[in-house]
């Protein structure tokens, strides 16, 4: 006897019945790059179709956000001034801190993430303080800390530690808590790989590291294993959310993380992900809308509750328009 498999796929609306996976808005997060200045809507030249915004001009991409049905934002800020200890990412009057007050004023229809790390902020490009060309896990701690707590302040509703230091999430938990946060919680990128995806986002970031590289503190895309030891640390330390960053060609981490624990697993599908895909279809090989759709599939099926994406919003669009 045959095993007819292709009758659940005869048409639309069986194929719709069946399906053990779909997108919906309510899994995107939409990253936001804001600066200093008035009067910015700067494309940024490796995220084609993403810009840098000044705090003036917020209101135009908050409102398309809430529009697409989109629930979260995360804020990425570029600072004028950077030093070695990156003093403009704890201050009260830093640009992601006024950026979340200005977001606050316009809606309180969107989840504003903050990204947690100093590599933006440092004169150095590193996410933390140096010592001899090193990245003094300790000492950057403290200024972690501050951070998060500013950023709350701020009224930040979710704080995602980006740096990758030992011990972090405890450090920020604590200092939340102590401050009378408790209600903010984390998202921590707890298997971040030192990938070569991120290069698009360095650019727009401006956060290229001045010497060196991240593999001291970010993990060997060689690793399986030690990505498990990463997110339990970081459970244990207080974490609500755990993510995985890049998405696309770390889907088998994805995998391992969902089956072995219980809280929500986010995927960062990164710049270069996003970078490469614009510029097949701008060399007219492939449907740009099928093969990001398919993208941001595949990482809900590999067990991803939240993706992080630069098409955040087409793909709302797109989710619609089905």
């Amino acid at each position: 006897m045959i095993k007819r498999t292709r009758r659940l796929r005869v048409n639309n609306l069986v194929r719709d019945i069946v399906r053990e996976n779909t997108l919906s808005e309510n899994d995107l997060i939409f990253p936001l790059f804001v600066v200093e200045g008035e009067n910015i809507k700067e494309e940024i030249s490796s995220l084609d179709g993403n810009y840098h915004w000044s705090i003036d001009r917020l209101e135009e991409i908050i409102n398309e956000v809430v529009e697409s049905g989109v629930k979260g934002i995360i804020l990425f800020g570029i600072p004028n001034h950077k030093d070695c200890v990156g003093s403009e990412a704890y201050s009260d009057e830093g640009i992601v801190q006024k950026a979340i007050r200005k977001i606050k004023e316009i809606t309180d229809e969107l989840l504003i993430i903050t990204d947690i790390c100093m590599c933006q902020y440092t004169d150095h490009g590193h996410c933390g303080i140096l010592e001899n060309d090193y990245v003094d896990n300790d000492k950057t701690l403290e200024k972690l800390k501050e951070i998060a707590v500013s950023h709350a302040r701020a009224g930040a509703h979710m704080v995602a530690p980006s740096d990758m230091m030992d011990g972090r999430v405890l450090a920020i938990r604590e200092a939340l808590d102590e401050e009378g946060f408790k209600n903010v919680s984390i998202m921590s990128y707890s298997a971040k790989y030192a990938s070569a995806f991120y290069g698009p986002f360095r650019e727009a970031a401006h956060s290229t590291p001045s010497f060196g590289d991240r593999k001291t503190y970010q993990m060997d895309p060689g690793n399986r294993k030690e990505a498990f030891v990463e997110v339990e640390n970081d459970l244990l330390e207080g974490a609500d959310i755990i993510m995985v960053k890049p998405a696309l060609s770390y889907l088998d981490i994805i995998r391992d993380v969902r089956e072995r624990i219980d809280v929500p697993v986010a995927a960062y599908s990164v710049s270069g992900e996003f970078a490469m895909v614009k510029a097949a279809a701008k060399a007219g090989l492939v449907d740009e809308k099928k093969i990001a759709m398919e993208m941001l599939l595949s990482m809900k099926r590999a067990g991803a509750d939240i993706i992080i994406t630069y098409y955040a919003l087409d793909a709302a669009k797109w989710i619609k328009e089905k």
